[in-house]
């Protein structure tokens, strides 16, 4: 089992486990149309789905297994803004999926990159992990942008690659390898 020790911190920010008293900080950010937008299946929550989300996440503290999701609250001012989340796709190939999600309240301070950056800094470190990436639906710049400050390349746009409330649409692949991280990031004192 692979568990980062919590909370992971940085200049702003705390991650930890997801917990089932942040409800109405998930539900706040999960209700909002703009927030779901480009969410495969995903509208705006009710009160009831995010419960349902939440209580999914909170089980997301470790990656025990290939295939699991290790999801982490992105706490500022004691209150969750976001989620951050690695998805372990492949033990063999040492690979694992980005993900992420912040209230728009907060957009446009950097606490999105902030958070990514130190779940992939563990990811890398402790982990151990040989590849990270992320996707986006094409028409998503604020991810693409964000995935591109994060050192990531674009490695791929897939056309027309899946159904996306009822139109095909394409799909951006960004992705970072361990060593162009450790080649991007300061040495840590």
């Amino acid at each position: 089992m692979f568990r980062p020790t919590y909370p992971i911190r940085t200049a702003r920010l705390a991650l930890r486990p997801v917990a089932l008293d942040d409800l109405d900080d998930v539900h706040a950010y999960q209700s909002r149309p703009d927030v779901t937008r480009w969410m495969l299946d995903a509208g705006p929550r009710t009160r009831a789905q995010a419960r349902a989300s939440v209580t999914a996440m909170a089980g997301e503290d470790a990656l025990r297994a290939e295939g699991d999701c290790l999801a982490l609250a992105v706490v500022a001012d004691a209150r969750v803004v976001g989620t951050v989340e690695l998805v372990w796709r492949s033990a063999a190939d040492r690979t694992a999926e980005l993900g992420y999600v912040l209230h728009p309240d907060h957009h446009g301070r950097g606490l999105a990159a902030e958070a990514a950056t130190a779940l992939l800094d563990w990811g890398f470190g402790e982990f151990g992990l040989h590849r990270a990436y992320a996707r986006c639906h094409a028409r998503n710049e604020a991810s693409a942008r964000l995935m591109a400050r994060l050192g990531m390349r674009q490695e791929a746009r897939h056309v027309e690659s899946y159904l996306f409330r009822g139109e095909w649409a394409d799909r951006l692949v960004f992705a970072i390898l361990a060593r162009e991280w450790r080649e991007r990031r300061p040495p840590q004192e």
